[in-house]
């Protein structure tokens, strides 16, 4: 047995984290729950208590359940650097964890396989199991059951997560489920921290998401062709096609996006942080490797691919974060716990819409290593997506007995628009995308929307594209306010109507529903801008007044009626 480690040889905690740790060991519950935003430090916390709980003899074990393959070597390196030894190659077939380690590390899929050997090992020495990301462990029945069976006889039980919440029915083991006032079960966490604390404290950084909406063109199963444009009113298979047509690497959407990127990235490395790199989240291997030779096309630099059947994917990710290369592209690899700091631009292409995931894959963008970085995400202007965009920092808790569909989200009618046929050729051709074009809609910055649709490879798009890669939430806020003002007022010097309202004449009033709210919602945020200038409020805490005083979604993919009864409440504000 390896001896036990010092808890102070291990590195300093953060504010959140000493607080939670002397919460923790107040209470020494069996149970403890701590969620934590993603890049907050929930390793770091977790190996600081069992580092306790080894060197006061609460427990001889550890074994630490982790989603991938990938997280059981982070997690045995970062362990080994305190002090405790984690074997991440224990197998099923191994029965027992050799004496030359503390423990071990697995995944929820081993544990499920075999529950019975995990249940002896944690019944032969007093355990503190470690549940990385423990919403996993409701992925299904098997695994739920399998965990529960294999750790009830732990003596602790840690459970972390930085997204607690799920789209299903599936209890998660070890939580704490509390019947609320509108009768429905809801997680119970023992210490929270999340983004907007993190991002107070300087420990994550702001994320801005330019979302690109453009004309879609593709032919049905019948043989009709259709078009749409990302981001205006549609029925949820109308949006679901339209986006699969926008993320077809044979199209134009895809690869003026990533150009845009790439030049993004470019800014930020020069701006300050010299080995920024980026990260495509693709649907699927094909379409992966599609944009990996997209990213060569365009940028001239070849991209890492990652893929999660690789068995060489492991070490690509640990090469491509001691590397200078600027471009990775995944599928799942990469959509949770990986620890790749340096990622500071991302492109959403991918067209997995539920809020764990959207959270999953943002937060690999939000480590920050100084002050001042900022991370910069690309995504389709999809309704799904903008709202979630816009309440990046709402708190979500798993929720059980809520109706389906009731958080609007219908992954089951957006999957079977968006599937690829494979079954035959005849299959193949119930779909094919024919083109699609990129527009700059509108940018997405602490709940509040910026700017007004403009085209891809434009000096006004080149604005947004330009912005500092050191920046405070605060300079953020300002500049895309400014840059909104000077846009609004380059567009009335060309003609448009002085006070950014739409003009009276019938020749140059908005013909269609997309173009009447892509006008309200730039009136809205000169409005919006104005009140800020008269109030000194965050942009996002007038949006936030004005949805509580209207209801209804955020700005971003509000309706026509809304807008309208927001812009008329915010004459109301003093």
């Amino acid at each position: 047995m390896p001896p036990r480690p010092t808890p102070e040889a291990g590195p300093n905690l953060r504010a959140w984290q000493r607080r939670a740790l002397v919460e923790y060991l107040r209470r020494r519950d069996e149970d403890f729950l701590a969620v934590a935003t993603p890049g907050a430090g929930k390793t770091t916390f977790a190996l600081r208590i069992a580092a306790e709980l080894l060197a006061d003899g609460t427990v001889d074990a550890v074994t630490v359940v982790a989603p991938t393959e990938h997280l059981k070597n982070q997690w045995a390196a970062a362990a080994s650097r305190i002090g405790i030894e984690l074997d991440a190659e224990f197998r099923n077939a191994d029965v027992h964890t050799s004496r030359d380690f503390h423990g071990a590390v697995l995944t929820y899929a081993q544990v499920g396989m075999a529950p019975h050997v995990h249940r002896r090992r944690t019944m032969a020495r007093r355990t503190l199991v470690i549940l990385d990301e423990i919403h996993h462990a409701g992925d299904s029945r098997s695994w739920g059951d399998g965990v529960r069976a294999a750790f009830e006889p732990a003596v602790r039980r840690l459970a972390l997560t930085g997204t607690p919440f799920r789209s299903d029915e599936h209890p998660i083991p070890f939580v704490t489920y509390e019947r609320c006032s509108d009768g429905l079960m809801r997680s119970r966490a023992d210490t929270v921290y999340g983004y907007p604390d993190a991002l107070g404290d300087g420990v994550v950084r702001p994320v801005i998401f330019l979302a690109y909406s453009g004309e879609t063109r593709w032919r049905t199963s019948a043989g009709d062709e259709l078009s749409a444009r990302l981001g205006e009113p549609m029925t949820q298979d109308l949006i679901a096609q339209a986006w699969r047509t926008a993320l077809d690497p044979t199209g134009d959407w895809i690869p003026q996006v990533i150009r845009a990127a790439d030049a993004r990235l470019q800014v930020v490395r020069s701006g300050g942080m010299a080995d920024a790199a980026g990260l495509v989240i693709a649907s699927d291997q094909q379409a992966a490797r599609s944009y990996a030779k997209l990213i060569e096309r365009v940028t001239g630099a070849r991209a890492v691919v990652v893929l999660s059947d690789d068995a060489g994917a492991s070490a690509r990710i640990a090469q491509f974060a001691d590397s200078t290369d600027r471009w990775m592209v995944a599928v799942r690899m990469v959509s949770e716990g990986v620890d790749l700091p340096r990622l500071a631009v991302g492109v959403y292409a991918t067209s997995a819409s539920t809020p764990l995931y959207f959270a999953q894959a943002i937060g690999r963008f939000v480590r920050a290593r100084q002050q001042g970085e900022t991370a910069t995400v690309f995504l389709p202007s999809v309704p799904h997506l903008l709202e979630l965009a816009s309440e990046m920092e709402a708190q979500r808790d798993h929720v059980l007995g809520r109706s389906k569909g009731e958080d609007g989200f219908d992954d089951e009618l957006l999957a079977r628009a968006q599937r690829d046929e494979k079954a035959s050729g005849e299959l193949e051709r119930r779909f094919e995308a024919l083109s699609a074009t990129a527009e700059l809609d509108q940018v997405i910055f602490d709940g509040a929307s910026f700017g007004t649709p403009v085209q891809a490879g434009t000096p006004e798009e080149e604005e947004y594209l330009g912005l500092p890669g050191l920046l405070t939430p605060g300079q953020v806020a300002a500049l895309l306010s400014k840059r909104q003002a000077e846009q609004v007022a380059s567009q009335r010097r060309r003609g448009g109507a002085p006070d950014g309202t739409a003009a009276a004449e019938p020749n140059v009033r908005p013909r269609t529903a997309g173009e009447r709210r892509i006008h309200l919602r730039k009136q809205l945020n000169v409005l919006v801008a104005v009140h800020h200038h008269k109030t000194n409020l965050p942009h996002g805490k007038i949006h936030a007044e004005l949805r509580r005083l209207c209801g209804g979604p955020p700005s971003a993919q509000a309706t026509i009626e809304q807008l309208e009864e927001r812009i008329a409440a915010i004459e109301t504000l003093r």
